[in-house]
């Protein structure tokens, strides 16, 4: 893994907290406090090479090129008011179990959409080829639609930045639990953005879809790649779907960008999921991504975070070191925690929080050059995947 210092756009500050469904939902923003000051600990917001952005007042008109007014409007009357007909709720998913409302839901959505354009827009200025937006990767918001605790899709107002910046290939590659549905809708039929999910089987887990023949639109045949993994999918088995897919279809398409979404959702102490990653696996996840963007995309990578749902013991630990190995400062894998990060968690959550940055899992997975196994689940699922997509890349399923 190469490790090329260079300097680092990340998005944040405390306001990112105020994206809040309440105390009993999932998306606790704690996950987004915790992850702040461990980095803040480890002296990353410090470093002369991460440079943070606070983020101005959403751009409304970016965000309408993206969803539409009716939507926009319908999230905006349930900032207002708590009353929300159980129709239009129906409609425009906002005031649902997912997505319930809150008193500043328009603003805070607007905030996370505008971060991740603020960082396209960091790269697009010359200034970075790399940025981190990890409040950021609502992948599951549609057009017209919050779903699966997304209200605006941030992914897709960077996309859109790239595009209407003269970019031709962007690449987006999500690797949540959950299939990148939102993403994958708004670019299903363009062939200038090519998408890759790697989640959990639909059958299994929300949102249901993103099958190995879920391939795109007829104008856009192969720009949309799913691999749907088994469930309880582990690190060497998740390790073996991205090598076996990811790197060649990358090479082939030569993306000008790549976007990343970093969801840690997948871990095994995830209580929403149920794949069984570690901490080192997204680790050296997130390392490979910093690779393939130097190796395919000249270098330019905007991240960003995702589900994750372990609040204090996965999410910070995933995002700081994203945030490290973005800005060539990884963090290794057996450092101990700030003792001064472990206190804050033991008085704000009344845990005990973990010791060191990752789970001490070896990150070792056989390659797919070593064989194809039609006696294993993944295997077979990996197969799929490349027997849809690769013929379109000119490249052989079973020897490329």
């Amino acid at each position: 893994m190469s490790r090329r210092e260079t300097d680092v756009f990340v998005i944040w500050d405390d306001s990112f907290t105020e994206y809040n469904f309440g105390p009993e939902h999932p998306m606790n923003p704690l996950r987004l406090d915790l992850t702040a000051k461990l980095a803040t600990d480890f002296g990353l917001f410090d470093n002369a090479r991460v440079h943070i952005s606070g983020v101005p007042e959403v751009d409304e008109p970016t965000l309408l090129r993206l969803h539409s007014r009716e939507f926009v409007d319908a999230v905006k009357d349930a900032e207002r008011s708590s009353a929300i007909d159980d129709a239009a709720a129906q409609k425009y998913g906002v005031g649902t179990e997912d997505v319930p409302r809150f008193e500043k839901i328009h603003e805070a959505s607007g905030r996370i959409f505008q971060g991740s354009v603020e960082a396209a827009r960091a790269i697009t200025g010359g200034n970075y080829e790399r940025a981190v937006n990890f409040c950021g990767g609502m992948h599951h918001a549609m057009p017209g639609r919050a779903a699966g605790f997304c209200v605006y899709n941030d992914l897709a107002g960077a996309i859109d930045h790239f595009l209407a910046e003269g970019y031709e290939r962007i690449a987006y590659l999500d690797l949540d639990a959950h299939h990148g549905d939102g993403v994958e809708n708004f670019y299903w039929d363009d062939p200038r953005v090519l998408t890759i999910s790697l989640h959990e089987n639909g059958r299994f887990l929300f949102p249901g879809t993103g099958f190995a023949n879920d391939i795109g639109g007829l104008s856009a045949s192969a720009s949309a790649v799913n691999v749907a993994l088994p469930p309880r999918t582990d690190d060497a088995d998740w390790l073996r779907a991205i090598d076996s897919v990811v790197p060649a279809v990358l090479r082939e398409f030569r993306p000008q960008v790549l976007i990343s979404q970093h969801g840690c959702d997948g871990h095994r102490l995830d209580p929403l999921t149920h794949l069984r990653l570690s901490v080192d696996a997204m680790r050296r996840a997130a390392e490979w991504v910093r690779d393939l963007a130097d190796d395919y995309a000249e270098g330019r990578w905007l991240a960003t975070g995702g589900g994750g749902y372990a609040l204090v013991d996965v999410v910070p630990r995933a995002w700081v070191n994203l945030v490290a190995i973005a800005a060539g400062a990884d963090i290794a894998p057996s450092t101990a925690l700030p003792e001064r990060w472990k206190d804050y968690v033991t008085a704000i959550a009344g845990v005990t929080p973990p010791e060191v940055m990752t789970d001490g899992h070896d990150g070792m997975f056989a390659s797919w050059a070593e064989g194809f196994d039609p006696e294993s689940d993944l295997d077979r699922t990996v197969m799929s995947t490349r027997k849809n997509i690769f013929p379109f890349y000119g490249l052989d399923a079973y020897y490329d």
